[in-house]
């Protein structure tokens, strides 16, 4: 499959029923020249369908720690795919999107297999497949496992972030509620480009706001700070700092850091 493109529907309204997500005054001014979106911030949700993708948000906007900016129009973090509509598809298929990267296990990609955009490469790359099933309920053991799970995590991992440092076009990569697998992904990459982590924290926390969660009882809807805060733990606790664990564990070469830069940042 090919390349496809990330152009959202028209402003709220008739094409996109319901109240707009809120909007920070952080990222009220946040628009990529590239892409049209919904409620006009470069990280608003850019399938517009209403509950088709409702966590799905560019990366790019991000100021980094020595000046630079997050590249918008590049990367894209979702949930699922499987509820695309033909609309949702032309849509995107008017972008560069060339890779797609799924982070789901076997059973979920059977209950809801992707919709993919003519012309882009479908990857799967199953973090949590070889851990207990118990892991996809139990938040604070799958956040443990995202660093140290058996059969494939940070291969996973590792391979998302070498299709973004290689890939010509646009990326997008997603699980099922695009908040954990998704947003452990998300947070290491920011992390690897220079994003402090206060603003890699409130991006990840954004999930509650799409996903309608409660922030002080997210359940299995939302997101918990201390469960990226215990991924990012176990990444020290096992490799002796993130350095170690994006050099040793993911794979990623003082290179491939470059590739990703040169390409992610303004």
């Amino acid at each position: 499959m090919n390349a496809s493109t990330l152009v959202a529907a028209p402003a709220w309204g008739a094409a996109c029923p319901g109240p707009a997500p809120p909007r920070s005054p952080a990222r009220a001014s946040l628009v990529s020249p590239t892409v049209s979106w919904c409620s006009g911030s470069a990280r608003e949700t850019f399938l517009c369908s209403t509950a088709v993708a409702r966590n799905a948000r560019d990366i790019g906007g991000y100021p980094t720690a020595d000046g630079g900016v997050v590249r918008s129009g590049v990367v894209f973090r979702t949930d699922a795919l499987d509820r695309l509509t033909p609309r949702d598809l032309a849509q995107l298929e008017s972008s560069n999107v060339t890779v797609v990267d799924d982070l789901r296990t076997t059973y979920e990609r059977a209950l809801a297999p992707d919709r993919l955009p003519a012309g882009a490469d479908g990857h799967w790359y199953d973090v949590l497949g070889q851990s207990p099933i118990t892991t996809l309920v139990d938040m604070p053991a799958a956040y443990r496992a995202f660093v140290t799970g058996p059969g494939g995590a940070n291969e996973a991992f590792s391979a998302v972030l070498h299709d973004i440092a290689e890939s010509d076009g646009a990326v997008i990569y997603h699980c099922s509620a695009g908040k954990d697998r998704t947003g452990w992904a998300t947070a290491v990459l920011l992390t690897v480009l220079g994003v402090p982590r206060e603003t890699v924290n409130a991006d990840y926390l954004l999930s509650n706001t799409y996903r309608g969660a409660d922030p002080e009882h997210p359940g299995l809807d939302g997101v918990d700070q201390a469960w990226l805060d215990s991924a990012f733990d176990t990444a020290v606790a096992t490799y002796g700092s993130f350095d170690a664990y994006v050099s040793e564990g993911l794979k990623l070469s003082d290179g491939d850091i470059t590739k990703l830069k040169s390409r992610l940042l303004d």
